[in-house]
Order: structure tokens, then sequence, then C-alpha cells
């Protein structure tokens, strides 16, 4: 019995991620299927060109699913495709159609490929596109009515790309809420190591923060690119000053997070010592599962749509982080031994790192601090 409730949880949650990734790929699909289809017709009844694949392939693959989306990654990924069935067409001009061509072909269009972008089912698509240029049959217009077809494809898939942008705020919200929320649930498992005094907690809660790094630069390339789009797109310009406030946090929770690996070392430390008493460790430990409530507001204030939610969480979040930071002291915290008023230290800049986050400048952060 338990082992199918734990197959049915399984499946349940398996079920939940994919239905939300289609809700949030539908649109990104409709635009695929229209670049698609209209590169198709405008070859086959514009230019006259009979079963032009390759147009409505090309429009495919430079659209794609891909996270950074904008003009400049279409242009590239529609150049790379176009160039990649022209050198097919090359080879079967000047070398003629076989085996050994389609492999001279296919590896000469892997290696532009990797040079033009790091994905590999790019290189993929671009090899498999090359290599069915050299072993299909020649088209009635000749061979390099393909080479037109890709970039009827790509002109398309630029002209959807310029006109129906994706909104650029989506995917900066959600790794934000992700990154905070890995943040928060570090705290948490760093209150609960004090609490059960056990230092092999506080080494996880360490291995999740380092973990998190690696998205925080995934956000910083994800915000570049948002820029981009609300630089070019004239449907989003509106939101140049959101994304830059989004720039302007990751940056403090990137310093926050720094500090808060250095406390969840010390932590480690401290327990495996055992420099604080038990009234410290509670204090300790409160103080960092407040500072983690605090942060689910972050998180909360940085992934609404609304501007007004967002005001309210984030200065919800600022008053509480008030609060922290009014006892981050070794007395009020009950620390006594060196140790432990070392890792209170540490604590401090951590808050002030998270206070500028919500919107405070940095003095005012600092005066918020009791006095050592």
């Amino acid at each position: 019995m338990q082992r199918f409730e734990q197959v049915e949880h399984v499946v349940r949650d398996r079920a939940r991620a994919g239905w939300a990734r289609t809700r949030a790929s539908a649109l990104p699909a409709l635009l695929m299927t229209v670049g698609a289809v209209l590169a198709y017709l405008i070859a086959q009844y514009l230019l006259g060109h009979v079963g032009p694949i390759f147009a409505a392939t090309s429009a495919l693959i430079a659209l794609g699913f891909g996270r950074d989306l904008t003009v400049r990654k279409v242009l590239e990924v529609s150049v790379g495709c176009t160039l990649g069935i022209a050198l097919g067409d090359l080879v079967v001009t000047y070398a003629g159609a076989g085996i050994w061509q389609a492999g001279f072909a296919l590896i000469v269009s892997l290696l532009l490929a990797r040079f033009l972008d790091r994905g590999v089912i790019f290189a993929t698509q671009l090899g498999i596109q090359s290599l069915f240029v050299v072993l299909l049959p020649t088209p009635v217009g000749g061979p390099f009515t393909r080479s037109i077809d890709a970039v009827v494809g790509g002109l398309v898939s630029l002209l959807i790309t310029a006109l129906i942008p994706r909104d650029p705020r989506v995917q900066p919200r959600q790794d934000l809420q992700e990154l905070v929320g890995a943040f928060s649930a570090m705290l948490r498992e760093c209150s609960e190591a004090l609490v059960d005094s056990d230092s092999t907690r506080a080494w996880h809660a360490l291995v999740r923060g380092r973990g998190s790094q690696a998205l925080v630069d995934t956000i910083r390339t994800t915000l570049k690119t948002s820029g981009e789009v609300a630089r070019l797109a004239p449907a989003y310009r509106r939101y140049r000053g959101e994304i830059e406030s989004f720039a302007q946090a990751v940056e403090y929770l990137d310093l926050a997070l720094r500090n808060g690996r250095v406390v969840a070392r010390r932590l480690t430390s401290a327990i495996n010592n055992a420099a604080l008493s038990s009234a410290a460790a509670e204090g300790i430990a409160d103080l960092l599962e407040d500072t983690a409530e605090a942060l689910d507001l972050v998180a909360a204030g940085l992934s609404t749509s609304d501007r007004a939610e967002r005001r309210a969480n984030l200065r919800s979040a600022g008053l509480m982080l008030e609060d922290i930071a009014a006892r981050a002291h070794p007395r009020k915290l009950h620390v006594e031994r060196l140790e432990g008023e070392a890792l209170v230290i540490l604590i401090r800049p951590m808050l002030v790192d998270l206070l500028e986050a919500t919107g405070y400048e940095h003095n005012d952060a600092i005066a918020l601090l009791p006095d050592l």
C-alpha cells in the first residue's frame, strides 16, 4: 500500500510539472506553428518552390523553446541554419550526393553549429538539416532553392520575434522566486541545525547555498536578454524600470547569499565545538527562521506582476528585516562565547544586503543594526 502511494505521489508530481510546462509553452508553441506554416506557404506560393520543407524547419528551429529568445538570438540561429543548408547545397553542387559527401557536410555543419551556439540540440538539428540536403533528391528548382527556403524561414522567425516578443519579465520572476526560495530553505535548515545541534544539517544547508550560485549566474544572463527585449520591443519598453529593479535585487541577493554561505560554514564549526549555549542557539535559530520568513515575502514581491502587491510585500519584508536587524547583537541573542559572537557578526552584513534588496539605502540599512 505504501509503495502504491509513493508511485501515485510521483505520478501526480510529474503530471503537475508537465501541466505547468504545457501552460508556459502554449504561446511559444503557437508562434512556432504559425512561423513554420507561414514560411512554408510563402516559399511554396510566392516563390513557387515545390515542398519547401526547409523553410518550415528553419523557422521552427529559430523560434524554438529557448529561454533567451531575442531578435539577436533568432538571427544567429537563422543564419546558422541557412549556412548549414547552403553548405549541403554546395557539397551536392560540386561533389555530388553520396555517403562520404554527407559525412563531410555533417562534420562541417556540426562544427559550424558549435561555433555559433553552445546548444547541443541546435548543433544536432543543424547537422540533420545539412545531412538531409545531401541525401534527399535535388528539388525541381535546383539545389539552392533549399537555401532560399531557409532564408525565408529565418526572415519569418525574425518578423514574429520582433512583432510578438515573449514577455521579458516572466522568466526573471520565476528564476528570482526559485533563488529566494532556495535561500529561505537554506536559512531554515540552518535554524533546524541549531535547534537539533546537528552539524551535518548545517553542512547540507551550506551545500544548498553553494548550489544556488549557478542560478544567480543564469538570472544575470536572463536579465541581460530581457533588457534587450524591453529596449527593442515597443510593447515592453514600459517595463524597463521593472527589469532594472530585478537586476539590482539580484546583486544584493547574491551578496546576501554569499554571506549566508559563510554563516552556514561557521555554524557547522560552532555546533561541532559546542560554542553556543541552549539559549544562544535558540535565539540565533529564531533570528534565522524569521529571516527566512522575510525572504518568503521578498519572493512573493519579486514574483508578482501586480505593482502594488510587489511594493506591499517588499515593504512588509523590509519591516520584518528591520526588527530582525535590531536583534542582531550577541547580548540580545544570549551569546557569551567568542565563537558565537563571530557567528552573529557574520549574520549582520547578510541582513544589510537583504534590506538593500528590499529598497533600503546602504547607510540606512547599517543604521538599523545595534552598535557592537
